[in-house]
């Protein structure tokens, strides 16, 4: 298996309720449209990175429920290899997401009895990609994987979108940690402190601020970069959105500036529809924004 990028990680199946406001104690209210979709952190990133025009491949776990059955449909229909993908009978994680009119989100996620897949649990060993994307929730599958391709070209993405076993035991192994604002404040209480600190432990290192945009340390220098103007509708999937196309845009080879800017406008774009992976740029969509705005960072 030659590709681009795999993605390494965690696959749900996302119910996404339009609300008006989200509901109090007690309140029943009725949602203004639904949309049943893909998701999960990994699973997105590999999506976006197909949608790029990039090779991609998803390694997790999807149960053999209905719900199961129509994320992997979903991946194939957007020509994700699926072979490194494990069925069972313990269900398919789901979320329920209810978005307000201005994209801020309130998210349920449920996992029942699922638990992460065992060390031995998928064989890499056919395996040759240019960029290892994880999220962190395969912990067990990682960081043996990790280990391995330190003896290859190959380069590794973490995504750290919360302190939790998975994150904190990778981010001190991969060549690219990308955290979310979440991430820095559980670390150290703030995303300052956090970029001090977690430079020291990793070479390149971005944190990630929504409507903010980004701050960056590579090396011993230090940098920000500004959000792409636009009108969010919802906000849930966009880091998935940068995740895959920073690793898409590291696995091209782009310098480390249009690296940050390419992942930028893919969670940008993400932002502009309802749910995640319908919100997930397409290669037109990302070039129309990307080549547009040429700004880079300070």
């Amino acid at each position: 298996m030659n590709i681009d990028v795999l993605c390494v990680g965690h696959a749900s199946y996302d119910l996404v309720f339009s609300v008006s406001h989200h509901p109090l104690d007690d309140e029943k209210i009725v949602a203004e449209s639904f949309l049943g979709c893909g998701g999960g952190p990994a699973a997105n990133a590999a999506v976006t990175v197909a949608k790029l025009g990039f090779t991609a491949a998803f390694a997790g776990y999807l149960g053999n429920d209905i719900y199961g059955e129509k994320h992997y449909q979903e991946l194939l229909e957007w020509g994700i290899n699926t072979d490194l993908i494990i069925r069972g009978s313990s269900p398919t994680p789901l979320s329920t997401i209810l978005v307000k009119p201005n994209g801020h989100r309130a998210l349920v996620n449920y996992k029942g009895d699922t638990q992460a897949l065992c060390v031995n649990a998928i064989d890499f060993s056919s395996v040759k990609a240019k960029v290892v994307l994880f999220d962190g929730h395969e912990p067990h599958l990682s960081l043996p994987l990790i280990h391995d391709l330190k003896k290859s070209d190959a380069l590794t993405v973490l995504d750290a979108g919360s302190v939790h076993e998975g994150t904190l035991s990778l981010m001190t192994e991969v060549d690219y940690l990308v955290c979310s604002e979440k991430f820095a404040v559980q670390f150290a209480g703030g995303e300052i402190t956090a970029l001090a600190r977690l430079g020291e432990i990793s070479p390149n290192v971005v944190i990630t601020l929504g409507e903010r945009g980004l701050i960056w340390q590579k090396g011993q220098v230090q940098g920000s970069l500004p959000a792409f103007p636009i009108t969010a509708v919802d906000t849930t999937g966009a880091g998935d959105a940068f995740h895959g196309a920073f690793a898409a845009a590291v696995a091209l080879g782009m310098d480390w500036e249009n690296i940050l800017r390419y992942a930028s406008a893919a969670g940008a774009i993400c932002c502009k529809k309802i749910g995640a992976r319908s919100g997930l740029p397409s290669l037109e969509e990302h070039n129309e924004l990307f080549n547009h705005q040429k700004k880079a960072p300070n």
